[in-house]
Formats: C-alpha cells, structure tokens, sequence
C-alpha cells in the first residue's frame, strides 16, 4: 500500500488565471468572484435558476421539461454545461493528487477549524471557504437543479419549510444536491428521456440502469456501466464511488442489490490526462459547491487508466462504477475546448499554456 494523502483544498480565485494556477501548481488562492454564464446566443443552455419561481422561502418549480436529442450527440455538451456551472460557483477545486497536511490557505480560518488531516476523505469535514452558496442567486440555482429530478418538487418544499422555520438565516440545503446536479446536467445535455438516463436526487437511481444496460435490460439507456479500468474513461462519461456505510468495490458489489437504497455520488469527467496519470471530474455538493475534482490515476498490465482505490492508497476514492457514455468520442482535453475556457481569451490562455490545459 502507498502512503496516505491528504486533499489540498485550493480555494477560488478572481478570475480563471488564478484557479488553474492552483491545478497546475502554482499555489492556493481564495475565492473572490463567480464568472457568470455565458449569453444563451454564445452558449444554449437554460440557466437553472430560470427554472423555478419565487425567493427563498417560497420557491416553486416553473420548468421541469428537459431537451431531448441523440445520446450520440451529448458528450461534449455534458462537459460544457458542467464546466460553465463550475466556473459559476467559483471554478473551486480539490486536489488530491497533493500530499498536503493543512488546509490552504494558512491562517485563513482558526486552527480549530483547520486541522492536521491524514486521508481525503476527511475532506468532507472541511469548512467550505467563499460561501458561494449563501450569495444572490445560488438558492435559485441549486433549486433549479432540483426541478430536473421526479422528486424535485418535494425537495424543494421541504426546503421551502426549513426556510420559513427556526433559526431560517442559517439553513442550507437540507438534502444533498449532488445527484439533482448530475440529472440537471444530463436534462440540458439531450438526454431528457427516461429511457436514456434516469433523473434523480439519488445516483442509486442512473447507476442501476447503467448496470441494467450492462446486462442487457436497457437497451435505451445512455450510460452502460463497468468496472473501473474495463473500457477507457472518457469525458462525459461518470465515474461512481460508494459513501457512508456502503462497500462497494466492483459492479458485482452492487448487482445483488439493485433498486435497494445505497449512498453513493458520481462526478462527471472532464479531463483525461493520460501524461500526467489524473482524471479531473467535476460534481455538485461537493464541499457544498460545483467543485472540479484531481484524481490521481493509474495503469495495470492489460486495463485501462482507472482513478487510484483505496486498496492502492489508502484514503482514496474507490470508484466502483465507471458509467461510460454511448456516444460519439470527443477529445482526451475536452475540458480545454468547453466555452467557458475560451470565453477567457488569448491571454488567459497563454498564462496556462503547458500547465493546465495542454
């Protein structure tokens, strides 16, 4: 087994340079500023937060209807929308490729709240710095994401009531968002029927009918799913991994338990970098925000790269379901080639040149 790694929480930064700065090493930067979407005549995409209605406390589903189109035309829209959402929350990452034992940057919360940590996935007790989801906006946002799942409406009015409850100021999302970020996605992506892939507040949900399609008893659906070092993991495709109390290690982990409840995330890859051995995937509630994620990687005799497991590293995200999209192929760097990134223009681009992007 290797040595344990800690995740190095690199904070957003004003403006792009500064937080791809961060992936390729030059430092942490705190955050500042979103960038905001791109105009719908540069980029087709219904903002979420244009979907539902009202202000905290009282805000109902307007849209729930979702873009249907060819599965074989969807893998490089998914990594645009998902990279435009994550420069709107702040463009924040996590990198556990890092070996690191604070977070940083030093001195900007109390040592109380900023512990020596020894494996990554104490990460998810980490203070989330920035606070992007208390700013104007990301309520409709993340309610927005909501609205593309069956049980979107009942979320939000759970919500709605720990608004209008005690202690109303300090209420966050009071159930996690990620999975409704993932179905949002796919919903603006084209894969807005169910046959192709099953929205959900749960990832439970998609996994199943990707390992159903593994097996043969859904032969519609867009994602078919493998274990990870099977097929080559490509942008767009998801990469699955099990939390809380759930063992999963392999598809055959999940199979006997199809349809049961099991905690689970997936994030969306959107960078595939055979050179420098890391996947970077980008996934909502993470840290509380749309958060783009390094994954460390590696190669065995006869598979393909696959995210390093905790049986390697110990600490590590053990990704037990690689969803592969069915659909045509699209760079190894598609993340490079999304809108958001070239909205930032040639200077932008050139202080990153051979860093992050190539």
């Amino acid at each position: 087994m290797l040595t344990r790694f800690c995740v190095l929480h690199a904070y957003t930064a004003r403006g792009l340079i500064a937080a791809l700065a961060v992936l390729a090493g030059i430092g942490p930067v705190r955050a500042q500023e979103r960038f905001e979407r791109l105009p719908r005549d540069v980029f087709d995409v219904i903002p979420p937060g244009e979907r539902v209605t009202g202000e905290r406390g009282e805000i109902q589903i307007f849209q729930n209807a979702c873009r249907i189109g060819p599965t074989q035309w969807a893998r490089q829209r998914i990594v645009d929308i998902a990279t435009q959402e994550w420069g709107y929350f702040g463009f924040q990452t996590i990198d556990t490729t890092t070996i690191e034992t604070r977070l940083l940057p030093e001195g900007l919360v109390p040592d109380a709240l900023n512990p020596e940590r020894t494996a990554p996935r104490a990460a998810r007790a980490y203070p989330r710095l920035g606070l992007f989801d208390e700013e104007e906006g990301l309520d409709t946002t993340i309610a927005g994401y909501w609205s593309a799942a069956p049980e979107g409406r009942g979320a939000i009015q759970a919500q709605n009531r720990a608004w209008n409850g005690p202690g109303a100021d300090e209420v966050r999302w009071v159930q996690p968002w990620s999975a409704a970020f993932i179905s949002w996605v796919m919903c603006e992506a084209g894969l807005g029927d169910v046959i192709q892939f099953e929205r959900s507040v749960a990832h439970r949900v998609y996994i199943d009918q990707a390992i159903r399609a593994r097996d043969g008893a859904a032969p519609g659906a867009a994602y078919t799913a493998y274990d990870a070092g099977e097929e080559k993991i490509a942008p767009g495709d998801l990469l699955c991994n099990a939390r809380g109390n759930a063992d999963y290690r392999t598809l055959a982990d999940r199979r006997p338990e199809l349809g049961d409840f099991a905690p689970t995330h997936c994030d969306i890859v959107v960078k595939a970098d055979e050179e420098a051995l890391r996947f970077l995937v980008i996934g909502g509630n993470v840290l509380l925000s749309v958060s783009l994620t390094i994954l460390p990687a590696m190669r065995e005799d006869g598979r393909q790269m696959r995210p390093v497991d905790e049986a390697t590293l110990d600490g590590a995200r053990t990704v037990f379901a690689h969803l592969k999209l069915n659909a045509d192929a699209v760079p190894d760097n598609a993340l490079d080639n999304t809108p958001t990134i070239r909205a930032l223009g040639p200077a932008v681009r050139e202080n990153i040149e051979g860093r992050f992007l190539d």
